[in-house]
């Protein structure tokens, strides 16, 4: 029987991690690396697996990779704290690990929560991620934020989702808006000038992009919400890289 091992890098989930790792305790190893957390995910975390390391926060990618080196079994399943294996896939996955294989990873399909609704526009469906894979075959791109494993070989894709309650309040939505594009802003604030005319363009761009090309307007209040979303980052995140460019804080 193969063996593997589940990835969760975890920094004040308490709300979110039981749930998640009720989710995986079907795996033979649960590796959880958490980052000084405050509340009580390290002690919930313990009641899964003894295997609960800490680590300063040093960005998602020294997360990872952290948890993948303590990693001991062939396969690799890596997920977030808000992100849950339905049962389909847990038997998808079991089977797909226990056959003769010619893929070195798979993705899987994610199934986007936006408040209490799954969101099927916007490309939020299905949304596929690499998170199934061989450890031997693995890197990790090196990212500040969307950063991502990837695989040396040939890739499948599986059939079942993994559920992913990525936007469960607004409150949590705006902080993880003004966090990803500081982010974004420092990684990309080399690449292009930008001009006064960016911090309306593009954001308008992002709307339009999202409601009308990529039919948010079928989710109805819920797509254009998540439409306002994408715009409020990109607004944010040139607004940001304007700020870098342009205005000397030394409290940056």
């Amino acid at each position: 029987m193969a063996k593997l091992s589940a990835l969760i890098i975890a920094g004040d989930e308490e709300k979110n991690i039981k749930d998640c790792l009720e989710s995986v305790k079907w795996a033979d190893e649960i590796i959880v690396v958490d980052s000084e957390s405050k509340d009580k995910t390290v002690e919930i975390a313990k009641e899964f697996t003894d295997k609960v390391y800490i680590k300063k926060w040093e960005g998602f990618v020294p997360q990872r990779r952290m948890a993948l080196d303590r990693a001991s079994n062939e396969w690799i399943l890596s997920i977030d704290a808000d992100e849950r294996v339905s049962e389909e896939l847990k038997n998808e996955i079991l089977q797909i690990i226990n056959q003769n294989n010619i893929e070195s990873g798979y993705f899987i399909p994610r199934r986007n929560y936006f408040l209490d609704k799954i969101i099927t526009s916007c490309f939020w469906y299905p949304d596929y991620q690499l998170r199934l894979f061989k450890k031997e075959f693995a890197s990790i791109e090196d990212r500040k934020v969307h950063e991502g494993f990837s695989v040396k070989g040939e890739v499948g894709h599986l059939k079942n989702d993994l559920i992913h309650f990525t936007h469960q309040t607004l409150i949590s939505t705006f902080k993880k808006i003004n966090e990803y594009s500081s982010l974004e802003a420092y990684e990309r604030v080399n690449k292009k000038k930008i001009r006064p005319w960016d911090l309306v363009l593009h954001p308008i761009a992002a709307f339009l992009n999202h409601f009308i090309s990529r039919k948010g307007y079928k989710d109805g209040v819920y797509g254009l919400m998540v439409s306002l979303v994408h715009m409020i980052t990109n607004m944010m995140t040139y607004m940001k890289m304007w700020e870098l460019q342009n205005v000397k804080n030394e409290r940056q």
